[in-house]
């Protein structure tokens, strides 16, 4: 005997999730694209290295949209990105050793 589709033929609808991380709102209005795109410029004048210019202006973009409400509000921190007193103590101790 099959079971396929459940007794009676009824299908179970489940209630989808959005992710935690990851997925937010498309910025429609291009309120924040001017840093992205400066962000990608300077990616690729830098070919694909993540230096501290480029860093920063990512850094901008994410608080751009925090601003706007196109993403939930957040720590830097737990983006990813260290404050300069961080940085330093960071630097201090590795030259300490």
């Amino acid at each position: 005997m099959s079971t396929f589709g459940g007794p009676g033929g009824r299908q179970i609808v489940s209630k989808p999730t959005p992710p935690e991380r990851g997925s937010f709102p498309l910025d429609h209005d291009a309120e924040c694209q001017p840093i992205m795109k400066q962000y990608l410029q300077c990616l690729r004048s830098h070919r694909g290295v993540n230096e501290d210019e480029c860093r920063l202006l990512s850094k901008s973009y994410l608080q751009c949209r925090m601003e706007r409400n196109l993403m939930a509000p957040d720590s830097m921190r737990n983006l990813g990105f260290q404050d300069q007193e961080d940085k330093m103590k960071a630097s201090t101790k590795s030259q300490e050793s």
